[in-house]
């Protein structure tokens, strides 16, 4: 049995202590509670992948020095997974002067004091949750997007070499480079290390699963549903140029067309003999329900059918909902297809 067994089905708790619209106590202790940790369980899921904003945890006016009010929320959450039999992903979403959603401002992969921030963080936990089995997984970086790979592969290694120093044990993710891109996981180096997953995430295609997403210049002002699965008719009559150069699309975008573009990814893992984790999947909520159903069935018959672990994007809101504000399952059907583990 892998050591990666346990994270088969789970979901992504985005929009609690990452991505937050409001910071403060009252979102942190309202927004995900032990009943939704017990909630999912119920599901049949067998993990959780907790985005983390290291801002709930260091303040920049104090570097190094870790907040136990931040901690509080990642040990709370812990322990409710524990208590329901659920295994955990940390997933550090922003990192000292490191966010995918603020490109033109990311220091971190040219200053060296940030990135010494972002390894002594690891290390502090490694130190904190040494204690802990293979329950606990660590990401090393959300969706990294720089030019090439070289400076993310020289400072990643880095980030697993402080980690074990502490932990020789602990398994730790490492995803590819322009938003964690099944094209782009050839391009990490080889490092020597049983204990290693590597991560893709997995929105295509991208016009279909971000149609009229507010924050996509391209996509917000779509009048029609785009629905899946689909020919290259409905791509071709609705979509201009700008959108054909940068959206991918196929003669029938269905089951296959998912199978081929995975096809990178299951290449990597043959070729380097490792495990592949899908941190991230989904189809926002203005999309048509039958076709999310679809697209959601397909792509986990294909992920189950390669012995890939996956968490769906999202619990709660943040426009790929499974629950609504209260809580409230949105769709049963979704929840049934994204829970399953064979």
């Amino acid at each position: 049995m892998s050591k990666f067994d346990g994270f088969k089905a789970g979901v992504n708790l985005g929009g609690w202590i990452s991505q937050y619209r409001n910071a403060g106590k009252e979102h942190f202790d309202s927004f995900i509670t032990e009943a939704d940790i017990r909630q999912i369980a119920g599901w049949g899921m067998d993990h959780v992948r907790l985005p983390i904003d290291y801002m709930v945890l260091e303040d920049d006016d104090n570097p190094f020095e870790y907040k136990e009010e931040g901690f509080y929320y990642v040990d709370s959450c812990i322990k409710w997974c524990e208590k329901n039999n659920l295994n955990i992903v940390l997933d550090l979403h922003r990192a000292p002067g490191y966010s995918f959603y603020s490109l033109s401002e990311n220091t971190l992969f040219e200053d060296e004091h940030m990135q010494l921030r972002y390894i002594k963080l690891w290390q502090y936990f490694a130190k904190r949750y040494k204690s802990f089995g293979n329950n606990l997984v660590f990401e090393l970086l959300n969706e990294i997007v720089e030019p090439n790979s070289d400076r993310w592969n020289k400072l990643c290694k880095k980030a697993v070499e402080g980690i074990r120093q502490i932990d020789r044990e602990r398994i730790i993710i490492i995803g590819g480079n322009n938003y964690n891109s099944v094209h782009t996981l050839h391009e990490l180096d080889r490092i020597e290390d049983d204990n290693l997953v590597y991560n893709f995430h997995f929105y295509e295609p991208h016009i279909f699963t971000h149609q009229k997403a507010g924050w996509e210049p391209l996509l917000k002002n779509f009048k029609i549903e785009i629905t899946y699965p689909s020919t290259e008719d409905m791509y071709e009559v609705y979509y201009p140029k700008e959108l054909r150069q940068r959206y991918t699309f196929d003669k029938v975008v269905d089951k296959n067309y998912l199978r081929k573009y995975l096809q990178p990814a299951l290449n990597f893992a043959k070729e380097r003999n490792v495990a592949l984790y899908c941190g991230e999947y989904g189809v926002i909520h203005h999309a048509p329900m039958e076709s999310r159903l679809r697209w959601h069935k397909d792509l986990s018959d294909i992920l189950i059918e390669n012995g890939i672990g996956r968490a769906v994007w999202t619990y709660k809101l943040m426009s790929f909902p499974m629950v609504d504000r209260d809580s409230a399952v949105c769709s049963k059907e979704l929840i049934e297809i994204v829970s399953r583990k064979n």
